[in-house]
């Protein structure tokens, strides 16, 4: 099946083999990323602008893409630049021609890294048995209809582990820090409580957990020796997650129905306040008022 099909069937569709580029250029179904997108501090007018005109993939986005390669064993090849660095222009032309290529360009110390970072996951008790090779299914796209509102979703889960009465859903995340005090920051920063829930919800939807899903972080540092922390949401973020993506699906909804992508403040007849943060406000009421 195709992806254009995929696209615009009613019912569930998985696809293997799908590449990253033609999922994430799909414009008939909304992602987490783009719900995520459509809330605040983001706003439809915004989503709208970066759909229209997508950016090129972020350089500092190599390493972690280089690193799911090595744990998940699916994304784009590596290319092995043998520079020191980025400096000279025969390197620098070198990695314009990996990327033209749909490769990830890499510097031999930073080749040496990811392997590392690979090695530290397969020794951790946890994340190396969830990522144990042959066990589970990598990027897998997974398109449903949401039946409240007849959006068409999309998921693209990292590691599909289905089992016997159980079905877990591992994504492998890179981060500066992975100390579990910073990795609840990068949750709320970042909305993977907003990803969790909605990739549930499409596993399910797709059939792919008749006893349920279980949807597992894995967060790992850049930086040695590579440490590794392993979560579950609590259900409450969860929840506070999966009321996010209903609200997030709404607006789409409403905006695709009117064609309309207002910013922030949307149509109003009067200008709105606006106030100090809360933290702010009360220290300085305390302080001078």
């Amino acid at each position: 099946m195709t992806a254009v099909a995929a696209e615009t069937a009613v019912e569930p569709v998985i696809l293997d083999g799908l590449s990253a580029e033609d999922y994430h250029a799909d414009r008939t179904s909304i992602s987490s990323t783009g719900l995520r997108k459509l809330l605040a501090p983001g706003c439809p007018a915004q989503f709208r602008y970066d759909q229209d005109n997508p950016k090129p993939p972020k350089k500092e986005f190599d390493l972690g893409h280089a690193a799911h390669l090595m744990v998940l064993g699916e994304g784009a090849a590596l290319e092995v630049i043998d520079f020191p660095d980025w400096k000279k222009k025969e390197a620098q032309d070198k990695r314009k021609a990996a990327y033209a290529a749909g490769k990830i360009p890499l510097l031999p110390k930073d080749h040496a890294m990811v392997q590392q970072m690979a090695a530290a996951v397969r020794q951790h008790p946890v994340a190396g048995p969830l990522f144990a090779p042959g066990s589970g299914i990598a990027e897998r796209s997974i398109y449903w209809t949401d039946p409240a509102t007849g959006i068409r979703c999309r998921v693209r889960p990292d590691w599909l582990k289905q089992l016997p009465g159980l079905t877990l859903c591992v994504d492998f995340k890179t981060c500066a820090d992975a100390n579990p005090e910073a990795v609840s920051k990068a949750i709320r920063d970042h909305g993977y409580h907003q990803q969790d829930p909605l990739y549930i919800d499409g596993i399910e939807a797709a059939g792919l957990a008749p006893d349920g899903c279980r949807f597992i972080f894995v967060f790992q540092s850049k930086t040695a020796p590579y440490l590794v922390t392993v979560r579950e949401l609590d259900q409450q973020s969860r929840d506070i997650g999966r009321a996010k993506n209903e609200r997030a699906l709404r607006i789409y909804a409403d905006c695709m129905a009117t064609d309309t992508w207002p910013d922030w403040t949307g149509p109003v007849t009067e200008i709105p306040q606006i106030s100090l943060p809360t933290w702010a406000a009360i220290n300085e009421a305390e302080e001078y008022l």
